[in-house]
């Protein structure tokens, strides 16, 4: 063990890599080794495939500093740890985390090996595992770390960790193999490697949004300025210096049919995090998948920019509705957020959005007003809610609301609960209660002229956000109990 009273945050991380680096080499290796002929690892080279554990020691000399950030805070004295994965990868995370945990309160940074094991198919970058001749899955787990569900949980971020006498306190929401999981399942459904997703994400329910993006991400690589590279599904990419010709031809071939929710991701050069479009297709079940994955990113905020349904009169085919509260009728988190507890509408997001679509539209004051409104949304586990109207009239009445759709509850709710910044602004597509429903010629108008402009509002909102992360990171997504990570 390398002791934390001479390590400063870049030295634990530079142990952190080199542990894991060690680590997941000598499973490559052994992999390899029993793929040619079938030497299995011994128990001692077993005992190396295991992640590096980070640990912090708080010991107050004092009262606890008055912090008003929302996160590298401890609640109080004691041993906080978590095991890391791909700390190159999280290293700009991981010093954000830990310079304040040490300057502000002296914690003591130690690193050193863990008990958790690394399972088999996370060093194989290709997802290629079972494509090894005639080895089966099931003899490769008998001879090596296999994933195990019932070591991957979010007891953490979900509030019901109970802390063992002697264990140390969680210093993160997600250990290493809670991270190491998603990682791959976000490869699995979006087609991107989970390197490519960047940290600031528009989600979708329609790939109308993505032709535009595409259009918008080839116009800024070409422009020069600071978005450099588009990555799309399955590992096709645009670079910066191709002719327009070429860079049109490249975006045409991604296979994006071949996954579930497919990602593209545009990346800037100067540090400051590109922009990511997840097309999640439609329902609380795939918003809920995808940012069960997404949130070990860390990313800084998710937008939700899709179309619903105005439920009043008022409302004209392509308004906007921006939400400020949730009527959630999705169902998909009732036992982990119960309905009855409150999503609360974020206000630096809320105001970006709102500055955002004044930048975009042109209109401001009382005609902003008439296009942009504030308001519940109901979100449903079911398309043809409208079947149920008689039913459901009452409590949409209740709820005040403004707008329905399927998937703007549950991504607010996964916000909420894996304590990422979220917000919604949806375009009024139909209006099912007063005769204006999706009929293909209305809609198919409406998306030429609706969408594009819908996009850019989402992309000028999160310009406005860069410059307010401190602020961004909300206490309003922080428990008394948090641990001390983002």
């Amino acid at each position: 063990m390398v002791t934390g009273n001479l390590l400063t945050p870049e030295q634990a991380v530079d142990r952190l890599e080199a542990l894991h680096s060690e680590a997941s080499g000598a499973l490559r290796a052994a992999l390899e080794r029993f793929i040619a002929d079938r030497t299995p690892p011994s128990l001692e080279e077993r005992a190396r495939f295991r992640y590096p554990e980070l640990r912090l020691i708080y010991e107050p000399t004092g009262p606890n500093p008055s912090i008003k950030r929302a996160y590298a805070k401890f609640q109080g004295p004691g041993v906080y740890a978590t095991t890391v994965t791909q700390p190159g990868f999280f290293r700009r995370y991981l010093l954000e985390q830990l310079h304040p945990l040490v300057k502000d309160y002296g914690a003591r940074i130690e690193v050193s090996v863990s008990t958790q094991e690394i399972p088999y198919p996370y060093v194989f970058e290709r997802g290629d595992e079972l494509a090894r001749g005639p080895l089966s899955a099931a003899e490769l787990a008998y001879h090596f770390p296999s994933p195990i569900l019932s070591t991957v949980g979010d007891e953490v971020a979900d509030g019901v960790w109970v802390a063992a006498e002697g264990e140390p306190f969680p210093l993160a929401l997600f250990d290493a193999v809670r991270v190491d999981y998603s990682l791959r399942r976000l490869v699995h459904y979006t087609g991107n490697d989970w390197r490519c997703i960047q940290p600031w994400i528009l989600l979708t329910n329609y790939h109308r949004y993505v032709d535009q993006f595409i259009r918008w991400a080839l116009a800024e690589i070409a422009s020069g300025g600071p978005y450099c590279r588009l990555v799309l599904p399955g590992g096709v990419t645009v670079e910066r210096g191709m002719t327009s010709d070429e860079a049109s031809h490249r975006a045409a071939e991604t296979p994006w049919h071949r996954y579930q929710m497919p990602a593209y991701s545009l990346l800037r050069e100067d540090g400051q995090g590109g922009v990511t479009l997840v097309n999640i297709g439609v329902g609380p079940s795939n918003a809920k998948t995808i940012t069960d994955h997404l949130a070990v990113l860390r990313p800084h905020c998710w937008l939700m920019v899709g179309h619903c349904g105005g439920l009043r009169q008022s409302q004209t085919i392509g308004d906007y509705v921006l939400a400020h509260g949730y009527l959630r009728r999705d169902r998909i988190l009732d036992g982990l957020v119960p309905p009855d507890v409150p999503v609360p509408a974020l206000a630096e997001i809320q105001v970006a959005l709102q500055e955002a679509a004044a930048q975009v539209t042109k209109e401001r004051g009382e005609a902003l007003k008439r296009r942009l409104r504030t308001g519940t949304v109901v979100t449903y586990d079911d398309r043809n809610w409208e079947l149920r109207w008689s039913q459901e009239r009452r409590r949409i009445n209740l709820s005040r609301a403004i707008a329905v759709d399927m998937e703007s509850g549950t991504i607010a709710a996964q916000g909420y609960r894996l304590r990422v910044p979220y917000g919604t602004l949806l375009c009024v597509s139909d209006k099912p209660l007063h005769g204006e429903i999706k009929l293909p010629g209305a809609a198919n108008a409406f998306y030429e002229r609706a969408v594009g402009e819908h996009l850019m509002i989402g992309l000028a909102a999160i310009d406005i956000l860069r410059d307010q992360l401190t602020s961004l990171h909300s206490r309003k997504l922080r428990s008394f109990d948090e641990p001390p990570f983002r």
